[in-house]
């Protein structure tokens, strides 16, 4: 078969960093394989701009499948810069399979996806946004493009953002931040509509602690959302308690404001 290798070292770990390899590991006497076999010859040929197949017969090559821990098969391992990056056992439906690899699958632009992200890290926003948006040209449905996109808009384009957001298929590393930034569009939104908010005490603390998160003042804008924690937590429906864990999921779990004030927002609302 042309899928077949009998140099796994070129066909799969030195072809993986040039261009993604999902590996079928199989047998003959496999009836599941048989059945997935062709579904993945399918998927090749019609994603064959995107990644390559190589099948492994694992009678023929043992050694190969115990240094990969194959138990049971068919397992389909996928290879990426000399590595298995992601992997399914058992003959799935092409539906599946298709969203399968839709998921895992690393962007061809994932070098410059990775710079982008360092840039944000080291708070060189725009830099990062010109990379975001020349990424996006290129691969306008990837998720977390997007999702790091709304991540800068979200101050610039609150609607725009959400509108990335929206329109994202999102993955477990990408959905708690799409969380964050939906809550933070709307909140800067109700800065237009002030007088929609209910009358409280607490009203005009609130506003003042969105303004503060609209203009970065995180350890400002967070003292004020717990503050009005504590004098009524249900005011606009939890909103206070949304914020700090939107701005918590913004800035990330190991940012030092999070770490600061993650112990007092939790005192705040259990007491």
């Amino acid at each position: 078969m042309k899928y077949d290798t009998n140099n796994f070292q070129k066909d799969v770990i030195e072809q993986s960093f040039i261009t993604p390899v999902l590996v079928d590991f199989w047998a003959e006497w496999c009836a599941p394989c048989r059945i997935l076999g062709p579904v993945l010859e399918r998927l090749a040929e019609k994603y064959k701009e995107q990644w390559k197949l190589v099948k492994l017969n694992t009678d023929l090559y043992p050694d190969i499948a115990a240094e990969y821990g194959i138990r049971g098969i068919p397992n389909v391992k996928l290879f990426h810069n000399g590595k298995v990056i992601n992997e399914f056992t058992g003959a799935l439906p092409e539906h599946m399979i298709e969203e399968w690899l839709r998921k895992s699958i690393p962007s061809k632009f994932s070098d410059m996806i990775e710079k982008a992200k360092k840039l944000l890290a080291e708070g060189k926003i725009e830099d990062a946004k010109v990379i975001l948006e020349q990424v996006h040209n290129g691969d306008i449905n990837n998720g977390e493009v997007k999702i790091l996109l709304a991540k800068i808009l979200v101050y610039e384009n609150p609607k725009e953002a959400l509108r990335l957001v929206d329109s994202a298929q999102l993955s477990n590393d990408t959905v708690e931040l799409a969380e964050a930034i939906t809550t933070m569009s709307q909140l800067f939104e109700k800065l237009y509509n002030q007088n929609e908010l209910p009358e409280d005490s607490v009203k005009q603390l609130y506003i003042d602690a969105i303004k503060d998160l609209r203009d970065k003042k995180f350890e400002s804008s967070l003292k004020k959302f717990i503050e009005v924690i504590r004098e009524n937590k249900a005011y606009d429906d939890e909103g206070a308690r949304k914020a700090c864990i939107a701005i918590f999921k913004y800035l990330g779990e190991e940012h030092e404001t999070t770490l600061k004030y993650r112990r007092e927002f939790s005192r705040a609302l259990y007491v």
